[in-house]
């Protein structure tokens, strides 16, 4: 049975006010989602990132699940130590890595490869908001093409890391995308992922007004126009079975790069060329979810 509004309304989150986040933050919104549907019985595990900020310091955190904070590159590393330990006390306890883009498909790729690889029964979210934000918004591998940051001034010449992807290539039982514009999609993935043992991954696309420059009320428009163009699409590989989840009438790309100032150098022709990538991507997609498995 699909999560509904008022399934959600009814759980409690682990988020309190007060936090350190940006107004708009596509993260936070993300967590709300997910502390709810993973419920009281979590730990999360935090990388270096947003997330270490938005928290707040003790003793006025504005989680109130417990965190274990630790290094850029080890979060799947202590996480795997983490739910063993449990294991050995006799306890199931939800054992979640919560990381940015950057912990995850830069710094931390190692860590999180060799715990997909074991199989170690944990979750690994990345909230991915495509850019080193908390330390002045540099590229990461997780940048789409032709993005602005403060390491590519004249935008990103790379393709982004298909992340969900090489993952999935592990033969994991669970991979998902997800959007803070879609969030009944993504707390239906939660709740899947929540119930199965090994190792899930699920990739988060998470706006940043201030790194993507666009006002801090179109957050939930614009993780709605990244699905709805193709931009970002949103599937899920359960034991090697791809699914496309969403399937929106499309619409042209230009209304979602045109919302972010950080497209701004892009020229329509250059847009057009981007429009044929994206599309190559979902068509590809959607001949991965006719088969009987991807990997």
């Amino acid at each position: 049975m699909s999560i509904t509004i008022h399934d959600l309304r009814r759980r409690e989150s682990s988020y309190l006010p007060g936090s350190a986040a940006c107004p708009g933050c596509g993260a936070t919104i993300a967590f709300r989602i997910a502390s709810r549907i993973l419920g009281p019985n979590t730990v999360y595990v935090v990388p270096a990132c947003c997330f270490s900020i938005i928290q707040s310091t003790y003793p006025r955190s504005a989680i109130s699940a417990p965190i274990l904070n630790f290094a850029f590159a080890a979060a799947a590393a202590a996480a795997s130590g983490v739910q063993r330990a449990y294991k050995f006390l006799g306890k199931d306890v939800n054992v979640v890595v919560w990381a940015g883009d950057g912990g995850t498909v830069d710094i931390g790729i190692q860590a999180l490869s060799g715990a997909a690889e074991r199989g170690e029964n944990i979750m690994y979210i990345c909230y991915d908001n495509e850019a080193y934000m908390n330390t002045g918004i540099q590229r990461s591998g997780a940048t789409p093409m032709k993005a602005i940051t403060k390491t590519t001034p004249t935008g990103k010449q790379e393709m982004p890391k298909d992340m969900p992807m090489i993952v999935a290539a592990h033969r994991v039982p669970y991979v998902a995308t997800a959007s803070v514009g879609y969030p009944f999609d993504l707390a239906n993935k939660l709740e899947k992922a929540r119930k199965i043992k090994g190792f899930k991954y699920i990739h988060i696309f998470s706006p940043c007004p201030p790194g993507w420059d666009f006002p801090v009320e179109k957050t939930a428009e614009v993780g709605k126009l990244a699905v709805d163009t193709y931009f970002w699409p949103l599937y899920e590989i359960v034991e090697g079975k791809l699914r496309v989840t969403v399937k929106p009438r499309k619409k042209p790309l230009k209304e979602f790069i045109r919302m972010q100032r950080r497209f701004d150098s892009l020229k329509d022709e250059e847009i057009e060329e981007m429009e044929k990538l994206v599309m190559e991507k979902w068509n590809f997609l959607l001949h991965l979810e006719k088969s009987e498995r991807v990997f």
